[in-house]
């Protein structure tokens, strides 16, 4: 019998039309739907497999949950706040030594009760497995975690019916995965962030492991917004976060959003176009090249 996801927010995340950025880059329709307003720890694209990935930790007994990221990963404050929710704890094994200050996401892991560990210049998944716990892989990603997005895609298709293009951010593969899952690969359009060296292998990979299969070289995957890295800050993605915020009051975050939006603008794809807000909010205020 398949699992059933663990409840962690309330469904569906609202779809608001976007009138002014729309006009601002002459698009005939724009809307965005809003996973930075899931609920729970600052809200995130990751709550959606997190109910998967977690089900699946309390249905194994696990008492404690480990995953790894970098300093500022969504995924590890959102797995340390889901964790909180079901009463386990949570162990982190970030990148990298740890920093002289404690700010965005790093704050809220503290304030969740996560441990922290720092994995130094070993990988963090090496470090990770040395844990004890049940382990979520990076990004929270995994075939059957990305069945989160295909209940997003099926809720989209609920709220627009005819929606031409979803433009998403690409970083461990499994939103955009779930969303090519149930909307085709015609109609999204993934953003790379830098996070994987192959997004469209690691997609395809995903995509026959869930009983999807895609022929790689029809994956919509815009490459173009990685700049020097994933951690780097350019100035296309700056000024794309100051758009979203100017025209319809919307923050975006430097690594995964910010890039999608740079993409949106630079694209401008036309029809019936959705922006899908992953959230990452708090990165804002832990990013480097944000901070005076």
């Amino acid at each position: 019998m398949t699992l059933q996801p663990v409840s962690l927010a309330t469904w569906p995340t609202p779809l608001e039309p976007a009138p002014r950025l729309a006009a601002h880059l002459g698009l005939d329709q724009l809307w965005i739907k809003r996973d930075d307003l899931t609920g729970l720890g600052g809200g995130g694209n990751k709550v959606r497999k997190l109910q998967y990935t977690l089900a699946e930790a309390v249905a194994a007994g696990a008492t404690r949950v480990v995953t790894t990221g970098a300093p500022q990963s969504n995924h590890a404050r959102l797995t340390a706040t889901a964790a909180a929710r079901l009463g386990l704890d949570c162990t982190l094994v970030l990148s990298g030594p740890p920093p002289s200050s404690r700010r965005g996401n790093l704050l809220l892991d503290e304030l969740a009760g996560a441990t922290v560990v720092w994995a130094g210049a070993r990988p963090p998944a090496e470090v990770a497995a040395e844990q004890d716990g049940f382990v979520i892989p990076f990004g929270g990603t995994s075939p059957a975690s990305a069945r989160g997005y295909v209940d997003c895609a099926r809720e989209l298709l609920h709220q627009l019916p005819d929606l031409d293009t979803v433009v998403v951010a690409l970083g461990s593969g499994g939103t955009t995965a779930g969303l090519v899952a149930h909307l085709g690969p015609h109609r999204v359009y993934g953003v790379d962030v830098g996070a994987v060296p192959d997004p469209r292998a690691t997609v395809a990979g995903l995509l026959r492991a869930m009983g999807s299969p895609a022929d790689p070289a029809a994956l919509r995957i815009d490459g173009s917004q990685v700049g020097p890295g994933y951690a780097t800050l350019t100035g296309e993605v700056r000024a794309a976060l100051s758009l979203a915020a100017r025209t319809e009051g919307v923050f975006l975050d430097p690594t995964y959003t910010g890039r999608a939006m740079a993409a949106l603008v630079a694209a401008r794809p036309q029809g019936t176009t959705v922006f899908l807000h992953t959230g990452g909010l708090p990165g804002l205020f832990g990013h480097p090249e944000l901070q005076d």
